[in-house]
């Protein structure tokens, strides 16, 4: 397994994820299709072109489970490179609200859960290194690198410095 060299690493796609997280409960999402079907993870999905990251994270919750987040705030980014070539780049937002009424969709069944009781096993498997810094409140860097659904490498930076990957696609 060979690990990019981060600093030059250039991502072929850019994406989003949402956590609205309130009153001790998070808000996940079974995903029914494309990457990581079958997985549960947050609300989100690639950015469109000319969109902004917090237009795409509010973009990609509306239309996955119909609810608009409220109080975005980017909480972090993740790197992925997969062995077959693909290289995701991820910006990860916090919502402290909502407003609308929840609703699967063809892409997603949402459900709210404790954030005690995190189904990680049921996610991919890098979640578990970052999701508690997101929980905390706390800004992160993540870097991965992925064969389909098994992580070979993973590296995470709780609060890093301002030349790190926060700044890719700013």
């Amino acid at each position: 397994m060979e690990i990019p060299v981060w600093s030059e690493w250039v991502p072929g796609e850019r994406a989003v994820l949402c956590f609205i997280v309130r009153e001790g409960s998070i808000l996940l999402i079974e995903k029914k299709r494309g990457l990581g079907a079958g997985k549960v993870n947050g609300p989100g999905g690639r950015m469109e072109t000319g969109e902004t990251r917090e237009a795409a994270a509010r973009r990609e919750t509306e239309e996955e489970v119909g609810l608009t987040p409220l109080g975005l705030s980017e909480a972090g980014c993740l790197a992925f490179q997969f062995t077959d070539g693909y290289a995701l780049h991820c910006t990860v937002f916090r919502a402290e609200g909502y407003e609308g009424e929840m609703k699967e969709t063809e892409e997603a069944k949402p459900f709210w859960v404790s954030v005690a009781e995190i189904p990680y096993e049921r996610m991919w498997a890098d979640d578990i290194y970052w999701m508690p810094h997101l929980l905390e409140g706390r800004k992160f860097e993540g870097r991965f690198v992925f064969d389909e659904d098994r992580m070979l490498y993973h590296s995470v930076e709780v609060e890093p410095g301002v030349a790190g990957l926060i700044r890719i696609g700013a």
